[in-house]
């Protein structure tokens, strides 16, 4: 299963990577960390890894390293706006419970 961007996502990704001038696509991985185990971590990727899994979605490259996919496969990834406030959501088929929070989610 791939990890996947919205058509909204990949315009905002494609922006950035157009303001910063440099930039093969979005690694979209996790981290262990916070009060439910794991966390994502997203950064553009220059350089991508020979190990990286490669995905497209509405022209953007999305890498993830093996050691993330697991958990993470099947995931859709939306920018969304709610009044003030806008950021990366993620629509994960493996998450089971995430923190009060928001910030972190178990498997």
């Amino acid at each position: 299963m791939e990890v996947t961007l919205t058509q909204r996502a990949a315009e905002h990704i494609k922006k950035y990577l157009e303001r910063r001038g440099k930039g093969l696509g979005l690694r979209v991985g996790v981290t262990t960390t916070g009060c439910s185990g794991m966390a994502y971590k997203l950064e553009y990727v220059d350089d991508p890894e020979s190990s990286d899994n490669v995905f497209e979605s509405f022209g953007v490259k999305v890498f993830v390293d093996p050691k993330s996919l697991p958990y993470i496969a099947g995931t859709e990834l939306d920018f969304v706006r709610e009044g003030l406030n806008e950021g990366f959501k993620f629509t994960n088929p493996n998450q089971k419970a995430s923190c009060g929070c928001g910030e972190s989610f178990s498997v």
